[in-house]
């Protein structure tokens, strides 16, 4: 008998407060292949893929769907298949059943069977590899051919919209559902924000026309050099750290009774995925350049969007810049992300009048918003270092001089 193999949990860091099992992607008895994904686990932070160590049957499910695990806890285990024969027919014997299954439902196969219908025949849409007596309509003896009236065929058709006559009915449902643990922890971190720090915002606006002045003048050489757009952030994230080399209380964190200092800048980029806003870091920002950051802050949207971030993506940071802008987004008071005592809110550029030197122009305006820990930083550094953000983002030749 074949020794069966354990299906692991990651090695969870300290850094993950919680994890449940999100989804299996094989039930018991289905074929697996090494390699292959086969449960994901959700965290507080992110999703993660547990693919299967061995080629085999997926022999039992130790832990269920939304049940709390640990590191390395035992998700299941797999019977493995030695013989490449025995593997292929095996796999090939589970597909057969489990289309047969997946496809028609139990009161459309006593349909199939008590009508005498060649499966063959059929066609329909599968809603969850399924058709249902729903979405399936039998008509019976159905004029083929008017010479032959005695011969009858039995027609099986799936109509393209099902519309509902009823027009008086209105329902009213809920649907309760568990929250996941990346918006629990995401809840439970603004609570504690919110009762844990002397948290206050001060805002002033920008003028963005040098920088879109700069991007339309080099767009065109940085995209032939680097195949990559230039964009705003790369210029948000290069401004942030010419304040914070000026300013590093604002850099700092507070642990405990503790106020660490940091002599590298590690910052975090708000991104937005569909299970809710995340901030994978820019570690060593500072040694970055401004294709390094764009080319970064692009893979981590797409990795946030498709769930492939790495918890090596997500741990420490020492300030964070968050972009509300790209949603519309016109003001906003971020709220702070603990052990970090400030964030930067950046808002959507809009014309707006503006007075320069006595007269009333049109400019690109964006508020800027800085968000921070009292208990830390005052009044008075926190607007200084917004100032210094603006300043560079309206003449960014401040950074080449550093003044």
């Amino acid at each position: 008998m074949n020794k069966k193999i354990k299906i692991l949990a990651p090695d969870l860091p300290e850094s993950i407060n919680s994890a449940i099992l999100l989804k299996w992607h094989k039930k018991i008895g289905d074929v697996v292949r090494e390699d292959e994904l086969i449960v994901e686990i959700e965290t507080d932070k992110i999703v993660l893929e547990v693919s299967s160590p061995v080629s085999g049957i997926l022999y039992t499910q130790n832990i269920s769907v939304g049940q709390d695990l640990q590191s390395k806890s035992i998700l299941g285990y797999i019977k493995p298949v030695k013989k490449k024969s025995n593997m292929f027919s095996i796999e090939h014997s589970s597909r057969k059943k489990n289309n047969e299954r997946d496809f028609f439902t139990p009161k459309i196969r006593r349909l199939i069977t008590n009508n005498e219908i060649n499966k063959v025949t059929i066609k329909g849409i599968k809603i969850n590899k399924k058709i249902t007596k729903d979405n399936f309509i039998f008509k019976k003896s159905c004029m083929l051919n008017k010479k032959k009236k005695n011969e009858k065929k039995n027609i099986y058709i799936l109509p393209e919209k099902i519309v509902n006559d009823n027009t008086q009915s209105k329902t009213r449902s809920v649907n309760q559902v568990a929250m996941n643990p990346l918006r629990k922890k995401i809840s439970e971190r603004l609570l504690s924000t919110i009762q844990n720090t002397a948290m206050l915002t001060t805002f002033n606006e920008v003028n963005m026309k040098p920088i879109m002045l700069l991007r339309n003048k080099y767009d065109k050489c940085f995209q032939e050099k680097y195949n990559m757009k230039l964009g705003y952030m790369s210029f948000y994230v290069k401004a942030v750290i010419h304040a914070l080399k000026k300013f590093p209380d604002m850099n700092a964190s507070i642990e405990d009774t503790n106020i660490v200092y940091h002599d590298y800048y590690d910052i975090n980029i708000a991104v937005s995925t569909p299970r809710g806003l995340i901030t994978p870091i820019l570690k060593n920002a500072n040694h970055l350049s401004m294709f390094e950051i764009e080319k970064k802050i692009k893979s981590f949207s797409i990795l946030g969007q498709s769930g492939k971030l790495q918890l090596k993506d997500l741990e420490s940071g020492t300030f964070t810049i968050t972009n509300g802008g790209v949603f519309g987004s016109l003001f906003s008071t971020p709220i702070i992300n603990p052990p970090q005592v400030a964030i930067l809110g950046m808002h959507h550029i809009k014309n707006r009048p503006v007075v320069i030197r006595d007269k009333i122009s049109i400019l690109p305006m964006m508020y800027l918003a800085i968000s921070y820990d009292h208990q830390l930083i005052d009044g008075k550094q926190a607007i200084q270092f917004l100032n210094c953000i603006k300043d560079a983002i309206e003449d960014f030749s401040r950074i080449i001089i550093d003044i």
